[in-house]
């Protein structure tokens, strides 16, 4: 069934052309990704679809009923508002309830007003409704759902516009660059949200492990065409590389009969028959056809490094922690008596969660920050770049060569060689035409690819990068990867690119929490792998002693003694509540076994009900015993 159609779709920003005639449509379940070079109108073709935007001409058709949901590229809340509210940011009465008792819990209020927001609850009945915005917040890393929006880092932010996106289950999910901000962790959580097979999704991600796990067809924008590929990431690269040799093979043929017609152009009469002038016709359109140019312009990255001495960056006993130990709810330490040094060649990855304090490492490391103990040393002969996830502000209103000259009107390079800034900026794919174009005309990855010439062109030896992968089109990152595995230089690298990571990092600090951080030498890949199967090893171990109680734990039979020695109060009430909470325990154990039985769902929700399954067989063996001793006891 089809689910979206869009049909002749245009868009032009000024004399800019974004895209024109755009038509294709989605089937239910289909999983699609959008692939093309910055500044090619790929968010704004998100945006036309999803109602963001209006396109100059065209139509979007969804089918009726169908519900979708839209996911921008730049997540930015500055509201002071709390999560629960934006999560529920909509104008009806179940939404406004579950606010209302939201707030009555967490703060405290009398027990008039929560049980007024109770009875409205239950009035609506919107418990199922607060329990799946609860899961949907927890499952996305969401604990405190009274924090403010604005207090919360921009990787807390993506997760919490994803969660509010998926909260009414949408049809059609419309993403762009959903990975952007998200911890690795969270990225693999999302692919299992998106693998429902009900779901139909559009796409754009520069993130290749993502699109190889989750999308089933890659449309590509190029040459002004729009070409499907039905398969993965992967199939796709196989796939255009065979188109990329037939489309050579038939310009070199084409090449060939515009010489051959050349030739009878120059040698024929000037006075022209029908059939000449058909022939002429036909020359114009072969050489029309054979001129046309396929060349991808790629970015070409050199820089002049200057040889690095012994030292490059050491950390001795460094610590650094934000808060108080006295208030252990505010205290959060980030680096406990870290000691490590880089040597030049090092290429070294940097993975941990969202929040756990990458970032202020790396501000540690540049002398941005100060620590509590410990001191940095940086060596003489370090000239640092940083490439920091935040971009510095850059002038809206300036040009983009402006923009470099700035730093300099000549780039030295090795051998003698120099650029100047325009030659430098055609490198980096900004053509003679567009130097002169305002910054604020610029898409989020032309930005990138700017700010990323500013921090190379000043020759560092010494290169820190904090997520350099953000919003940077393929062919880009493509480019950047070569050029940073040729550069002769120490890296150290914050990324959520996972392919990004298993191609340059040959070994990674992994920040654990508390202030610890570990090396591991190998790949992320590496990595994750060895962390699954620690988990595995321990969930075999616990379920082992699990057993091994159990079967220690069989009643004794009751002395007579024992048998004589009445309840106390406390055990008459214990043996009252659990005459209370097994049949509920028990109702609740039967429905899981059902839930299960009927299969249907995906396998992350199958592994949390046999979770709570053998929990529930668990509890209700410990209450079988206690009841049984408890009413031996009472007679």
């Amino acid at each position: 069934m089809n689910v979206l159609s869009v049909e002749k779709l245009s868009k032009r920003y000024g004399p800019r052309l974004l895209f024109e005639n755009v038509s294709f449509g989605l089937e239910k379940g289909q999983k699609t990704a959008l692939v093309a070079r910055n500044g090619t109108g790929k968010s704004t073709l998100l945006k036309c679809i999803a109602g963001v935007e209006t396109p100059d001409s065209g139509i979007v058709t969804f089918n009726k009923g169908i519900r979708t949901g839209y996911l921008d590229q730049n997540v930015r809340m500055t509201g002071t508002h709390s999560v629960v509210d934006e999560m529920l940011d909509r104008d009806d009465p179940v939404s406004a309830a579950i606010k209302a008792y939201e707030h009555a819990l967490a703060q405290h209020v009398g027990d008039r007003s929560l049980q007024r927001a109770i009875d409205r609850m239950e009035e609506l009945k919107a418990w199922d409704h607060e329990a799946r915005v609860k899961a949907m917040a927890h499952r996305f890393g969401l604990r405190d759902l009274e924090q403010p929006v604005n207090t919360l880092s921009g990787g807390q932010q993506k997760r919490l516009a994803m969660a509010k996106v998926l909260i009414d289950a949408p049809d059609v999910l419309i993403l762009d660059e959903p990975t952007n901000h998200l911890d690795l962790p969270m990225i693999e959580q999302l692919e299992e949200e998106l693998d429902k097979p009900g779901l139909t999704l559009l796409l754009v991600t520069h993130d290749r492990y993502f699109l190889d796990n989750v999308c089933d067809e890659i449309i590509e924008m190029e040459f002004g065409a729009f070409t499907r590929y039905k398969g993965n990431y992967t199939w796709y690269l196989e796939k255009k590389a065979l188109a990329d040799e037939v489309r050579e093979a038939t310009q070199q043929h084409l090449r060939g009969l515009m010489r051959r017609e050349l030739e009878w152009v120059r040698k024929m009469p000037r006075a022209r028959g029908t059939k000449s002038k058909s022939r002429l016709d036909k020359f114009e359109d072969i050489k029309a056809a054979a001129t046309r140019r396929f060349d991808r312009e790629a970015v070409k990255l050199e820089v002049k490094t200057d040889r690095l001495g012994g030292k490059v960056i050491e950390a001795r006993n460094l610590t650094k922690a934000f808060g108080s130990p006295e208030a252990p709810e505010s205290y959060k330490p980030i680096v406990a008596h870290f000691s490590y040094s880089l040597k030049r060649g090092d290429r070294i990855g940097i993975v941990g969660p969202n929040g756990i304090g990458k970032s202020t490492f790396i501000d540690l490391l540049v002398g941005r920050m100060r620590p509590d103990q410990g001191t940095v040393s940086i060596g003489d002969t370090v000239v640092l770049g940083t490439f920091d996830q935040l971009m510095p502000p850059l002038k809206e209103d300036q040009r983009i060569i402006e923009a470099v000259r700035d730093i300099a009107e000549v780039i030295p390079l090795n051998k003698g060689r120099t650029l100047s800034a325009s030659q430098l900026l055609e490198r980096f794919l900004f053509d003679k035409e567009q130097q002169y174009q305002r910054i604020d005309t610029l898409s989020g990855g032309e930005r990138r690819r700017l700010y990323l010439c500013l921090v190379l062109m000043r020759n560092p030896n010494v290169l820190i990068l904090d997520e350099p992968t953000n919003d940077l089109d393929i062919p880009t990152l493509n480019a950047l990867e070569d050029f940073l595995m040729d550069l002769d230089a120490c890296q150290l690298i914050v990324s959520h690119d996972r392919f990004f990571m298993d191609k340059l990092c040959t070994k990674l600090l992994v920040f654990k929490g508390g202030g610890a951080i570990a090396e591991w030498v190998g790949s992320y890949t590496e990595l994750r792998e060895a962390e699954r199967e620690a988990r595995a090893g321990e969930e075999r171990a616990r379920a082992e002693k699990a057993g091994r109680k159990d079967r220690e734990a069989a009643p004794a039979a009751p002395n007579a003694q024992a048998g004589a020695k009445k309840l106390t109060y406390a055990e008459r009430l214990e043996l009252e509540r659990i005459d209370r909470d097994m049949p509920k325990l028990e109702a609740r154990k039967q429905e899981l076994l059902a839930l299960m039985a009927a299969g249907g769902t995906d396998h992350h929700r199958m592994m949390e009900h046999s979770i709570e399954l053998e929990k529930a067989m668990r509890e209700l063996d410990r209450m079988t015993d206690r009841w049984l001793e408890l009413s031996e006891r009472a007679g």
